[in-house]
């Protein structure tokens, strides 16, 4: 007889496996194991599956499940037997089962290590992507069984699920036997079935943000009764926008005969509204909430945002109380923005969304805007709306409980409205994630971020996410790795989003300066080399040049070869009677824009001191909300289309971003072609920071330029066309990407390795790990090709003297103790000793300075060939992931924090770069007349360590100091290793939303 999961020792319920996932039309679902407790719902699940999806499952008509099939589908071990079910309201949509077979196809037990698998989803949620999703989750609960394939008999007419099981990416055999298609699949992930799930991992979590923004009706449940308070607030700036769906105002405390409401429909709940609702805007008090919640759920609402205050901004408390507002909304399948959020906007011409507490709708632009805190949305907003430019999108995301800054990036890779992403974050709750999607988004249009709270160690209150330890520093790198142009302030942000999204990627780092003063074409120069870019000489107009003269200044600069970009330096010009002209900032802006509408397609900013007027002109000559030729019409406002939530009071919140039309893919973006019009008050064309569309193009021929950008002061115009040039330095890089060299493989020993340290770790099985010895690590390194240079103990002269004998003279004697390892400047080493005397006498001062040689613990190694001694080390961090870092040995690099980092696996580029990117990093290669060292060497040497630390997560730091790098060849001198169990990664395993 079977046992039942209860008489079984191994059959605990596996919380692990629970997940909420977003599915293909943005809404979400629960994942979760069957139990004993499932059988009315599984019961109710099947009575609303249609007769031929049954016949699909069974291969014969199969109108109920009798008592015995419902309690086999309800009684599982977890083990051989394993059902998962997609729930939304708590109710199935779908399942699948498993059931381990050996090679006859009979039940069996492990180690037989196939399964037989089948699905079975409602008629009325097919088509939403949920046996995908259950493919991935089930075939990750087999793997962690110990099951390796799965076998499925499919019907030759089931085209839908025979093309789940194709899509999936995974390796599978197919065949047709007895009038039925038998496939095999298996389920050790593949290159593609990974990019099959983050593929669709992308659509889907784009379109989540999509519904949000593009609602086709919006309820803002606790308006007012009375003008004033955050609900009626949030309804008149809807109004005042011009939303083009269907507008509702929503109040339990409504007079029952109050029909409407500043125009709109008034009602006392959702049930009232006999209509579909997509976006509720929640803006009752916390306690209020979860009604306010249910009432969406069981209407049908697709998302919400939430305006109030009181979660865990509150303490461990609103901490509770925020997850379990999640639960309640994704239970529903709803998304959410907020709690203590601060508001959406989509500027689209067919939605016209500004469900936020901002007054004032931006205008409309191609600039997406992201932010975790409510009173720098505010900031931005103004800022962006004070220098003429528009906006997208824009998410105010509070607390950020559900929608994240992740999500806003998988939206604007696809939003055909957003060339330019711009984020301010205070807390990264998925630091992997982020950057895989960053470098994929940086790689066709700019990501632009702030990070708040860089040096606290802990999270802003309210951002319920894990804590990374690694430094700022090193989050910048890794940043700058995946192509994001990290900036310091608000300010610098707004600055390089405005050059960004209106003019064209630099070709390179030459700049012209042209200008009617000397003195700020001298500031504007020394600004650019400290930035790092190369200024032609400045041109001087002198203080009596015209309009026209900077036109044709301009004009000849765009038009020579041997610049990359301009910066136009302006103050109040002479006029003909003598006086200052200082307020018709409007002529100089159009002679500007005339002589970029006939220039090439470089760069142009301007440096302008007291012209009235200028900026204004410039930003209504040439707006970033321009209007852009399409390749189809934009299509209306999705009923579908749902929302997320806000914030309620004294709001925090953050943006994201406004989709207008259906997503398009990457390659469906076109940049248009006709040459711009040579006026004033003409749109100036395409942005410089590319689109999907140009993804693969050269970015040093892009679009035409569009607004040109007004600084007042050369530092802010030169950093920001500072960060335009790296950022396009970095687009061409990206466009070839960098490999593993294929001669690792053949010199590197990865089961030998597993097995040294499947024991190291079993022999002292303690879960904080534990440290190699020298001659452990030396062993473990030596299988990846990394060999260290051995030392021997001397524990008194006597052993000294017989290490240096075995050894060969010259050697070094040095201390191994913590507190002196790698302390030349503590006099703990003595380096080229020639001989048994002067070993001796090394020894005796040595420990006549120090201390006893039971505290020195002294070795002797050989002598290494002389070169420059550089630090080489690889660490995990439980948030960010594996990270190789490079830097010069000595306090001064330590003092100085010029240390380099990438993210591991490293590629032959990020090698290339990482030892390049150090300050010092001139010293190896021949500084003030010194040999050039073999940085080769050290590049394949930086490849091996990355290398083993992503074979083996088990390899949880590993520091290779001093690593001598010589004119040929390098010798790495010491080496310490850590062994721990792994810690658990977010970033891998089936789609899963993160439960903070």
């Amino acid at each position: 007889m079977e046992p039942t999961p209860e008489q079984s020792p191994h059959h605990a319920y596996p919380d692990h496996w629970e997940a909420d996932v977003v599915l293909r039309d943005g809404g979400t679902a629960r994942i979760r194991p069957i139990t004993t407790d499932d059988a009315e719902r599984l019961v109710s699940f099947y009575e609303q599956v249609s007769d031929e999806s049954k016949y699909y499952r069974f291969f014969a008509p199969y109108p109920r499940l009798s008592d015995r099939d419902v309690h086999r589908f309800t009684h599982h071990d977890y083990v051989d037997r394993v059902g998962l079910a997609v729930t939304i309201g708590g109710e199935f949509i779908g399942t699948v089962r498993y059931d381990r077979i050996d090679d006859t196809g009979r039940p069996a037990s492990a180690p037989a290590d196939e399964a037989e698998v089948a699905f079975l989803v409602q008629d009325a949620h097919q088509g939403r992507g949920v046996a995908s999703a259950l493919l991935e989750h089930i075939a990750a609960v087999a793997r962690e069984r110990g099951i390796r394939r799965f076998a499925a008999e499919v019907l030759p007419a089931n085209n839908k699920m025979i093309k789940v099981f194709r899509d999936g990416g995974y390796t599978q055999r197919r065949s047709f036997e007895d009038g039925s298609v038998h496939l095999t699949l298996d389920l050790e992930p593949t290159e593609k079935s990974l990019a099959v799930q983050r593929g669709r991992e992308q659509r889907a979590e784009a379109r989540s943000v999509q519904r949000l923004l593009a609602p086709g009706s919006v309820a803002v449940i606790g308006t007012g009764r009375t003008p004033g308070g955050v609900g009626r607030t949030v309804l008149r700036n809807l109004l005042a926008a011009g939303y083009t769906g269907r507008t509702f105002a929503v109040n339990r405390a409504f007079d029952e005969g109050l029909a409407t409401l500043d125009g709109v429909p008034a009602h006392r709940s959702l049930g009232e509204i006999d209509e579909q609702v997509d976006l509720a805007v929640i803006a009752v008090p916390a306690h209020r909430v979860p009604e306010a919640v249910a009432d969406c759920g069981e209407h049908g609402v697709q998302g919400l945002v939430v305006l109030s205050a009181g979660y865990a901004e509150r303490g461990a408390e609103g901490r509770e109380l925020q997850r379990e507002l999640v639960r309640q909304a994704r239970s529903y399948g709803m998304r959410i923005i907020g709690p203590n959020a601060f508001g959406i906007i989509n500027t689209a011409e067919t939605v016209r969304l500004n469900a936020s507490l901002a007054p004032e709708s931006p205008a409309r632009g191609r600039i997406g805007l992201f932010t975790q805190s409510g009173a720098i949305g505010i900031a931005l907003l103004s800022g962006l709306h004070r220098r003429g430019a528009g906006l997208s999108s824009f998410i105010s995301a509070g607390n950020r409980a559900d929608v994240s800054g992740n999500d806003f990036l998988q939206y604007s890779f696809e939003d055909p409205d957003t060339d330019v992403a711009l984020l301010y974050l205070e807390s990264l709750g998925n630091p992997r994630k982020f950057t895989r999607l960053a470098r994929r988004t940086a790689a066709v249009k700019p990501v632009v971020v702030v990070k708040g709270a860089r040096h606290s160690g802990t999270n802003p209150p309210g951002h319920a996410v894990p804590v990374s330890r690694i430094p700022d520093t090193t989050v910048s790198a890794l940043m700058r790795q995946a192509g994001v142009i990290r900036v310091d302030t608000v300010t610098e942000m707004v600055d390089a989003g405005l050059l960004l999204a209106g003019q064209p990627l630099p070709a390179g780092p030459r700049v012209a300066i042209l200008g009617n003063s000397e003195s700020l074409g001298l500031l504007t120069y020394d600004a650019c080399l400290a930035e790092g870019l190369r200024p032609r000489p400045p041109v001087d107009l002198t203080t009596a040049a015209s309009p026209q003269d900077f036109r044709d200044a301009l004009a000849e600069a765009l038009a020579d070869g041997t610049c990359d970009a301009v910066i136009v330096t302006a103050i109040p010009w002479v006029g003909e009677n003598g006086e200052a002209e200082t307020g018709d900032g409007q002529v100089l802006a159009e002679a500007l824009t005339r002589a970029v509408a006939g220039g090439s397609a470089k760069p142009v900013a301007v440096v302008h001191v007291e012209i009235g007027g200028l900026a204004e002109a410039l930003a209504a000559a040439s707006s970033t909300a321009a209007p852009r030729p399409r390749t189809a019409a934009p299509r209306a406002a999705s009923p579908e289309a749902g929302a997320d939530r806000a914030a309620v009071t004294a709001p925090e919140a953050t943006n994201d971003r406004a989709g207008t039309t259906a997503p398009a893919t990457p390659a469906a973006r076109t940049a248009p072609t006709a040459p711009r019009t040579a006026t004033a008050t003409a749109a100036l064309g395409t942005p410089a920071s590319g689109t999907p569309a140009d993804a693969t193009a050269d970015p040093e021929t892009p679009p035409r330029p569009g607004r040109i950008p007004a600084y007042p002061a050369a530092e802010r115009a030169v950093r920001a066309l500072a960060e335009a040039v790296k950022y396009a330095q970095w687009r061409r890089q990206a466009a070839v990407p960098g490999k593993i060299p294929e001669f690792l493989d053949d010199t590197i020993d990865e089961a030998g390795a597993a097995a040294l340290i499947e024991a190291q770790l079993a022999s002292v099985p303690d879960p904080r790990g534990r440290p190699l010895s020298h001659d452990e690590a030396r062993e473990l390194l030596r299988r990846y090709g990394i060999d260290v240079r051995p030392t021997l103990p001397a524990p008194d002269p006597e052993a000294a003297v017989a290490a240096a004998a075995r050894l060969g003279y010259p050697v070094a004697l040095k201390t191994t103790a913590p507190h002196l390892r790698h302390r030349a400047d503590l006099g703990g080493v003595r380096l080229d000793v020639a001989d048994e005397e002067a070993l001796r006498r090394a020894y005796g001062e040595l420990t006549d300075l120090l201390g006893k040689p039971a505290e020195l613990l002294p070795v002797v190694q050989a002598m290494a060939p002389r070169g420059v001694d550089t630090v080489v080390r690889a660490s995990i961090d439980a948030a960010a992931g594996a990270i190789l870092s490079f830097g010069l040995a000595g306090a001064p690099s330590e003092l100085l924090g010029d240390t380099a980092h990438r993210l591991v696996p490293a590629t032959d580029r990020d090698a290339a770069e990482l030892i390049r990117s150090i300050r010092a990093a001139p010293v190896l290669f021949g500084w003030r007349g010194s040999a050039p060292v073999d940085t080769a060497a050290l590049e394949e040497l930086l490849l091996r360590l990355s290398r083993l630390v992503d074979d083996h997560p088990e390899v949880v730091s590993v520091a290779l100091e001093p690593v001598v790098v010589a004119p040929q060849g390098l010798t790495v001198l010491g080496a310490s290793v850590r062994l721990a169990p792994p810690p658990a990664r977010s970033d891998v395993g089936p789609r899963r939303l993160p439960n903070y």
